[in-house]
């Protein structure tokens, strides 16, 4: 399992607004919080835009990384 389809389970779990941080929460709470904040930041910017990418999420600040579950 990738890292992009762990954060997307509490992605479609809890919905809302997606930033780094919380996707570095999330991915920690999954025990996914290896390395140092740099690199759990890394890894969860990669994972979103990944998600993103497979239109499971959408950006919704074209100047930030902040996201939002796409509309079913």
């Amino acid at each position: 399992m990738t890292i992009a389809q762990i954060l997307e389970q509490p992605i479609r779990a809890h919905g809302g607004v997606w930033d780094t941080r919380r996707a570095v929460t999330a991915l920690r709470d999954a025990g996914h919080g290896d390395g140092d904040q740099r690199q759990q930041e890394k890894r969860a910017r990669k994972a979103l835009r990944d998600l993103a990418a497979t239109g499971v999420i959408v950006k919704i600040d074209p100047d930030s990384a902040i996201y939002r579950l796409t509309e079913q």
